[in-house]
């Protein structure tokens, strides 16, 4: 794994620090968006604030993780699929945020439909959240 991520900072022309390497293991491990405090909480004294902050933001302007935001309106992150760059992401797809865990789920299956704005517009950014409860909290 380590070297698959060693990899996407090689193809984005990033340096290949311990920061990033972190980043992007409690990333791609989670199986849900994850928001900058989760991260914080996660990594504990190994990252500073700033440090990922700026590891976030160089990390979506490269295409690597979109943003989602939540129903609480806090910021989270998730891996881009192979398709997004530093000049488009691909990922219109469904998110769902779950109202009992605050979960928020890519729903990579679920893909947005095409649409046309009208003259004038121009789109930087699709985003669709579903909220109700997920599989994990229906079974509980």
């Amino acid at each position: 794994m380590a070297n698959s991520f060693i990899k996407l900072l090689e193809q984005n022309d990033l340096k290949k620090t311990q920061p990033r390497l972190s980043v992007l293991k409690v990333l791609t491990s989670r199986e849900m968006a994850t928001s900058q405090p989760d991260l914080e909480a996660i990594l504990g004294k190994e990252i500073d604030r700033v440090t990922l902050y700026r590891t976030l933001k160089t990390f979506e302007d490269k295409g690597i993780i979109h943003k989602v935001i939540d129903n609480k309106g806090t910021a989270n992150y998730a891996m881009c699929s192979h398709q997004c760059n530093a000049k488009e992401h691909h990922h219109d797809h469904l998110h769902f945020n779950c109202t009992q865990c605050n979960n928020l789920y890519c729903l990579d299956e679920c893909i947005l439909p095409h649409f046309k704005v009208p003259s004038g517009y121009q789109v930087e950014n699709v985003q669709l959240i579903a909220t109700g409860i997920c599989a994990k909290c229906k079974q509980a």
